[in-house]
């Protein structure tokens, strides 16, 4: 029998399927007023049954609000493992916003310290959420934090933040029989640095279940949800409604086998995955308990035959594009809306855009070789942007320590800043040069650059050549000709 619970660092396990309290919003805004101190009540039922972790958000309501009250006023309360996320809106940011966001959620969950504290970001050339990570970090230090999460985070990113000596233990991200982004890359750096997937998604919006065998696709104007049209498109790009009904059958082969439903086996074939530490299942409190199905997860095992007929048949679908949570940062925006509307006005450029010599517009990254040396991060003159040999360089921080791929991802996280600040975008990228200090590192090297830049393909030289400065593995420069 599979184990119940997952153990993300020495002072916290977890359960392998969590509570998702997304929910508690969606029911607010329909007009539903929700007591703290009722709604509480309705979490018991799901700790007695051994399902004691619930995962909730800054956003979600009042859910953390519910979460605090049923973890002090409960006699199961304590039993409770409350695991909350902090989504900032993008744009510059300090550490005492920092702390106050920490401590807002601390009162509202009533606890003196966050089990586990889940960061988003919304875009990675402004570093500042690398800032934000380390102020966390920081908190953590302090006591007000247990353990440091991620949400969304794509694998290169994770790569850098668990190089940089960031403490996290897990990564929140979709992942499903469709959605199978997670298993590549993203399973590597997990298991090369000690990180845990907990999936959400698991489910596809509830697709995958017995409710959807056989049936017509649904769209907005048969009144589908917010979810089913954010699952949907999922589906649409994984090779449309066909496809999904030829896995849906091949999973309710096995699920027959093991007299359990889909939605058991399509969720016991993620947590069976070693870097998966746990899934998350949505619960409308009071008005749609699944315990007693979820409890079925822990009854059977799926044997060589039953992963077999499940493989083949994802082997039919198309791979849902790019990483994990480029849905939230790149087109094609699988989101609800199928953009960020309903999350997001803007973002503001990087870095400050300043009149140089000559009709010139330079920007600045802050290090301090540019005012030492007289040099700015980039230039552009008229439709040409000149980007500096950059570093992983960030104040007086080393980013990526000895993770020669880690640094290179961060310096072209910086030189998207750069050419992003000054009107173009990583697209009209034409040259790029790379130097490496060793040339052991050449092929991680390559590889970041690979993927960072697959779709544009500009021309490129890599040397080894002895760069300035201890512990810096590799430096970068590019030119971008916006057309």
């Amino acid at each position: 029998m599979t184990n119940l619970y997952t153990e993300l660092a020495p002072d916290l396990k977890i359960s392998k399927v969590l509570t998702g309290l997304w929910q508690i919003a969606d029911m607010e805004k329909d007009g539903n007023i929700l007591d703290p101190n009722i709604a509480s009540l309705e979490m018991a039922p799901y700790v007695e049954a051994g399902l004691t972790t619930f995962d909730m958000a800054d956003h979600y309501g009042s859910a953390e609000i519910i979460a605090g009250n049923f973890y002090n006023r409960h006699p199961l309360g304590k039993k409770a493992q409350l695991l909350t996320k902090w989504v900032p809106k993008p744009g510059k940011s300090s550490k005492e916003e920092t702390r106050k966001a920490i401590q807002l959620s601390l009162d509202k969950l009533q606890v003196e310290k966050i089990d586990l504290l889940q960061f988003h970001a919304w875009s990675y050339p402004d570093a500042t959420w690398l800032d934000q990570l380390f102020w966390l970090s920081e908190l953590k230090e302090e006591g007000l934090i247990k353990q440091i999460g991620l949400t969304n985070f794509d694998a290169a990113h994770l790569r850098i933040i668990c190089a940089s000596g960031i403490p996290v233990v897990s990564n929140q991200v979709s992942h499903s029989l469709i959605d199978q982004r997670a298993s590549g890359e993203m399973a590597q750096v997990c298991k090369e640095y000690g990180v845990k997937i907990l999936a959400f998604g698991t489910l596809a919006g509830g697709f995958l279940s017995d409710k959807w065998l056989g049936r017509i696709q649904p769209s907005s104007e048969s009144g589908a949800t917010w979810s089913q049209m954010k699952y949907k498109r999922f589906i649409d790009v994984a090779g449309g409604w066909e496809k999904f009904q030829d896995l849906l059958e091949n999973v309710d082969k096995v699920a027959k086998k093991h007299q359990v439903s889909i939605a058991n086996v399509a969720t016991k074939y993620i947590i069976d995955q070693e870097y998966v530490g746990g899934v998350i299942i949505g619960a409308r409190l009071g008005q749609s308990i699944h315990i007693e199905d979820t409890k079925r997860l822990f009854s059977f095992e799926l044997d060589d035959v039953d992963k077999s007929v499940i493989h083949n048949a994802q082997s039919q679908l198309f791979p849902v594009p790019g990483d994990c949570g480029d849905e939230y940062r790149k087109p094609p925006f699988l989101t609800a809306s199928g953009d960020l509307s309903h999350h997001l006005d803007g973002f503001p450029k990087p870095y400050e855009v300043i009149n140089g010599a000559n009709g010139s517009k330079e920007v600045f990254s802050g290090t301090v070789w540019e005012g030492m040396a007289g040099y700015s991060r980039a230039t552009r003159r008229g439709n040409r942007i000149s980007v500096s040999g950059t570093t992983a360089t960030h104040g007086y921080k080393i980013i990526g320590g000895a993770d020669a791929a880690a640094q290179a991802h961060f310096v072209f996280d910086k030189i998207e800043a750069a050419i992003i600040s000054l009107g173009g975008k990583m697209e009209d990228v034409i040259r790029t040069r790379i130097f490496v200090n060793n040339i052991k590192d050449w092929e991680p090297v390559a590889r970041a650059h690979g993927q960072r830049f697959a779709h544009i393909q500009p021309a490129n030289t890599l040397v080894e050549a002895k760069l300035v400065g201890e512990g810096y593995l590799v430096e970068i420069e590019a030119e971008a000709e916006i057309l």
